[in-house]
């Protein structure tokens, strides 16, 4: 299949051809669209999210399911889906319109207090983990295995830990891995996020306010939701965002090696083709070697 161009011009059309009371209201890219789906202002109050490929497919419909069970639960704001569109126009899978929420993505810049910020992400990955889980979305190809055995990925690490090896410390790099791969979560599946990133969490006067982009959770290990303690926070931040979590040494260990693998895949992905990122995955990739 050819790729598809996903432009207002599309989403116009799907808007007025499935949404008519909505034909009225403008269409814009919004400032910060994310990989796995495309993302339009409708009008000042929705937002048009259209999956960018076949493996980002499935996640409209789970996110119509699930995100208004969580979201009474929650502390902060989630998405909230108000309609689903089917494909046409060459489009050829289902799409979400959602409520918009205001704020910004956080950077180390617009966050007021980084160890008050890493307290109030944690209390709400702590309530997510308390929801009822047990008819969730398990962990599969559908959610890239997030909340899964890292194990799925130990063949892609260690190419990458030999490919890397003239520029990190590789012996370290398998300390580390094998260390995560050692422990697995022995207790029942909880809810998790899956893409617990700076680019998802919203901030609003210097504190988070919301927390976005759903696509990737599912039911099974917490471990997955870490790796923001390495890519975002460190030192006292670090430390307040573990205090506020009650997970296991292992768990933690998992969450790690979930950091690891994904600041080396990036790496060796990056390391010919942009500066920028490969330096990005380095910072990651130092935080992890350098923590306990």
């Amino acid at each position: 299949m050819s790729e598809v161009i996903i432009d207002d011009a599309l989403v116009r059309r799907l808007i007025d051809a499935q949404f008519p009371q909505w034909a009225h209201l403008p269409i814009m890219p919004v400032a910060v669209s994310g990989w796995d789906n495309r993302t339009f202002h409708l009008g000042a109050e929705m937002t048009v999210r259209l999956p960018s490929a076949a493996h980002y497919a499935a996640q409209v419909e789970k996110e119509q399911t699930w995100l208004p069970r969580l979201a009474p639960r929650l502390p902060l704001p989630i998405p909230q889906p108000l309609a689903m569109g089917a494909p046409a126009f060459g489009y050829p899978w289902r799409w979400s319109i959602h409520r918009w929420i205001e704020g910004e993505p956080a950077t180390q810049e617009n966050v007021a207090d980084l160890s008050a910020f890493a307290t109030s992400l944690a209390e709400f990955l702590d309530a997510l983990q308390r929801i009822d889980a047990s008819d969730g979305p398990s962990a599969g190809a559908q959610n890239f295995y997030r909340g899964g055995a890292l194990a799925v990925y130990d063949a892609e690490t260690r190419r990458a830990i030999h490919d890397l090896q003239s520029r990190i410390d590789a012996a370290a790099a398998t300390v580390v891995w094998e260390a995560a791969l050692s422990s697995s979560w022995q207790t029942a599946p909880v809810w998790v996020h899956g893409d617990v990133a700076a680019s998802n969490l919203l901030v609003r006067a210097g504190k988070l306010c919301a927390v976005i982009d759903f696509g990737t959770c599912g039911v099974g290990d917490p471990a997955c939701d870490l790796v923001i303690a390495w890519t975002f926070f460190s030192g006292a931040s670090r430390d307040a965002f573990r205090s506020a979590l009650l997970l296991d040494d292992a768990t933690w260990a998992r969450g790690r090696g979930w950091a690891l693998w994904k600041a080396l895949i990036l790496l060796a992905g990056h390391v010919q083709t942009s500066d920028f990122e490969a330096a990005r995955a380095q910072r990651t990739f130092d935080e992890v070697l350098r923590s306990a």
